[in-house]
């Protein structure tokens, strides 16, 4: 089995908090930085499949880009197909940290989330 992949900006707070947690739990990862190696829109369809949460969750809805392409206002009129390819174009667009493994997908930094599905 390979180490699940460990998607994340290294200067974020909750990234390195995730990344901490990890460490401390003994999970090898792969790292992977969101914007020098942003997802595709395929690895976003395969991730939103496996993660089973509504793909709004993918977005970083506290990030400036968001507000900056007022994405509040368009995702609820937006197909998937275009949330998706949005998704891909841009690195600071996707929530992080996501730790991607073969059976499971975690979006953000929750530690009780994180304790239940990994521990």
């Amino acid at each position: 089995m390979s180490k699940p992949i460990f998607v994340c900006y290294p200067r974020c707070t909750t990234c390195k908090k995730a990344e901490k947690w990890l460490a401390d739990h003994g999970t090898a990862v792969t790292v992977r930085d969101i914007k020098e190696n942003h997802p595709t829109e395929q690895e976003l369809r395969s991730w939103h499949e496996k993660s089973g949460l509504p793909l709004k969750r993918f977005f970083n809805t506290s990030g400036q880009k968001y507000r900056e392409l007022e994405l509040k206002e368009k995702l609820p009129t937006m197909s998937e197909d275009e949330q998706y390819a949005l998704l891909a174009t841009d690195g600071t667009l996707v929530k992080r940290p996501l730790l991607v493994d073969e059976d499971k997908v975690l979006v953000g930094f929750k530690e009780k989330e994180w304790q239940e599905k990994l521990g």
